[in-house]
């Protein structure tokens, strides 16, 4: 029970450190003139953009400005929620 306990655990921290690289992201966007082909920019976008192309097309932009990591957060809170909720389930059920 200690392993899987241990194991939600690290991908509910693995999800949390996903968020601030996505919030990373998100706030560059608002940068028009940065060079994408910058490695470490590059690594950002290539590392969330697959995420954030899964939640474009569920809200429709308004304004011109795409709302879609606004579900994308959503998502991983939840995911960050349920598998907190999990590992302390699993961590006082082994007492």
């Amino acid at each position: 029970m200690d392993v899987l306990a241990l194991l939600l655990s690290v991908l509910s921290r693995t999800l949390e450190i996903y968020s601030l690289i996505l919030l990373v992201r998100v706030l560059l966007s608002w940068f028009p003139n940065l060079d994408w082909g910058n490695p470490v920019l590059s690594t950002v976008s290539s590392i969330t953009d697959p995420y954030l192309n899964a939640f474009r097309g569920l809200i429709p932009p308004i304004g011109g400005i795409d709302l879609s990591a606004i579900l994308a957060f959503i998502a991983l809170s939840l995911g960050q929620q349920l598998l907190g909720t999990a590992s302390v389930a699993v961590m006082t059920s082994s007492f």
